[in-house]
């Protein structure tokens, strides 16, 4: 925290980028929750302000999790009132500063890179998807889903030709223009100017502001629902917060929705966090340990005062990275922003037209989804592309986490292959049939090795030789004793070469 101030010059324009993108973000969230509207912003300033400051991620955002909606709209239901789901949201918050302190967070270290790879380009092509139908006028499904089917009873690619019948041109022609000025900001001769201080996105959302408002008493209007809504005017500021209600701590349903609430969010924190380490510029490494811990401080203030449960969530980690943000100054700020906003000028809000919106998070998700990024990891071979493929599809024909665990379940099948080929050397010389085995010799290696023990021909000599292997499993100790009872009938000599001055370990 002592450096928070050091790169302030690029986390201040960040953090009003992340700001723009998290704030329709929350409200969607939240309504897709069937929660209160003002309860998603309340995560959001949570996720930046609170969780911003424990966290030891120097770029990742936190906030309301699209991922966690159905889990969140069933528990409203079923413990019968959002208070007592509060409630759930703060003990949700100890049991993750429970993995915190039993150091659960080692699990981020053990997504495959190629996954994570797989899941940041996914991500990148949903948030084109599903913005597309936001940038052309129409869309009842809320901002922010990440699921295949939606709300609407449509799904993501059926959605984009459904919103062809509800083409508002005034929206059409605003997210255009957002798009081309993104695209000019980039350029090397608006940032040799003063310009590349002002970050592209504000002067994007100040351009829809003014052609709403110039628009209004046109034939080209931009109707409310093309624009974004708070759901806050007319309330006082005390009838935006709700508290827990922990008058039904015997009800065990309040714990089981905690303990889902926990598992949930702490595994999309985890993905998010190896995610935002690949995206770090730095290429900082960030504790999963001290994450859960400040995710668990979250939930507790979230759910105190009202608010959603909060994970650390990629677009919003992707908008602060692709806007120059270096520090956590970023995400704090962010979170402020969210609060001195919608209590000082939510009218502002209702000018901003989510056509403006979908252009900054189109251009996101380009960045995300970069053809390059396809490009390089087919050149790293088959067996790294074909994960890499499975999880962006699985991602966008399911959800994140069932993606996700198709391309960890693909890598896994990748990793048996490469055991089952590389378990072992083979070199035959005059009929001398030379086999090294390797290090680590587990029992994934064992297929292999018997395959190649039951090409060996008759009348040959056979050297196995261990001298390189640190560990052989058992299964592997068996599978040679099984070869040499058969290589007496077919006149096969067999030679063991095993270390000299060490011993390897075998599993007993």
């Amino acid at each position: 925290m002592k450096n928070l101030f050091k790169t302030w010059k690029q986390d201040i324009p960040a953090g009003l980028v992340v700001f723009l993108v998290a704030v329709p973000l929350c409200l969607g969230i939240a309504l897709a929750s069937e929660a209160p509207v003002f309860s998603g912003l309340i995560a959001g300033i949570i996720g930046g302000v609170v969780v911003g400051s424990i966290s030891g991620s120097a770029i990742g955002v936190s906030g309301p999790a699209a991922g966690l909606t159905a889990i969140v709209a069933t528990a409203i239901t079923d413990l019968g009132s959002f208070e007592l789901f509060l409630a759930a949201v703060v003990f949700a918050g100890i049991f993750q500063l429970i993995l915190g302190i039993i150091k659960a967070g080692f699990i981020s270290f053990y997504f495959p890179n190629v996954v994570i790879k797989g899941m940041l380009a996914a991500i990148g092509l949903l948030i084109i998807f599903k913005q597309i139908p936001h940038a052309i006028g129409y869309d009842k499904d809320f901002e922010g889903d990440e699921s295949f089917f939606q709300a609407d009873g449509h799904n993501t690619f059926s959605e984009l030709f459904y919103s062809l019948n509800y083409i508002s041109i005034p929206a059409v022609v605003i997210c255009l223009v957002s798009v081309l000025v993104l695209i000019l900001w980039d350029k090397k001769f608006i940032q040799k100017t003063f310009l590349k201080f002002v970050p592209g996105p504000l002067i994007v959302v100040l351009i829809g502001i003014i052609a709403t408002i110039s628009l209004q008493e046109t034939s080209w209007n931009l109707i409310p629902k093309h624009r974004v809504d708070l759901g806050i005017n007319g309330k006082s500021f005390g009838e935006l917060f709700t508290f827990p209600d922990f008058s039904q701590l015997g009800n065990y349903k309040l714990y089981l929705t905690a303990a889902t609430l926990a598992v949930v969010a702490s595994l999309e924190t985890l993905l998010s966090l190896d995610a935002a380490d690949k995206l770090d510029n730095k290429k900082r490494i960030t504790s999963g340990n001290r994450e859960l811990l400040a995710q668990g401080f979250g939930n507790i203030a979230s759910g105190l005062i009202g608010g959603l449960p909060v994970t650390q969530v990629v677009v919003r980690t992707s908008a602060n990275v692709n806007s120059g943000g270096t520090n956590k100054l970023a995400t704090i700020f962010h979170g402020v922003l969210i609060a001195v906003a919608v209590l000082s000028i939510p009218h502002v809000f209702s000018f901003v037209p989510y056509a403006s919106l979908a252009a900054i998070l189109i251009m996101v998700g380009f960045k995300l989804a970069k053809p390059t990024l396809f490009k390089k990891v087919f050149k790293e071979g088959w067996l790294q592309f074909i994960p890499f493929i499975v999880t962006i599809i699985g991602i966008l024909l399911t959800d994140l986490l069932i993606g996700i665990s198709i391309g960890l379940g693909v890598s896994f099948l990748v990793i048996l292959y490469y055991n089952f080929k590389l378990s072992h050397y083979l070199s035959v010389e005059d009929d001398i049939y030379h086999i090294r085995l390797t290090e680590h010799m587990t029992f994934l290696n064992k297929a292999s090795l018997i395959e190649t023990l039951l090409k060996i021909p008759n009348n040959v000599k056979v050297i196995i030789d261990e001298s390189k292997a640190k560990f052989i499993a058992n299964d592997i100790i068996e599978s040679i004793e099984d070869f040499k009872i058969r290589a007496q009938d077919k006149n096969i000599e067999i030679e063991i070469i095993t270390p000299k001055e060490s011993k390897y370990e075998r599993d007993i």
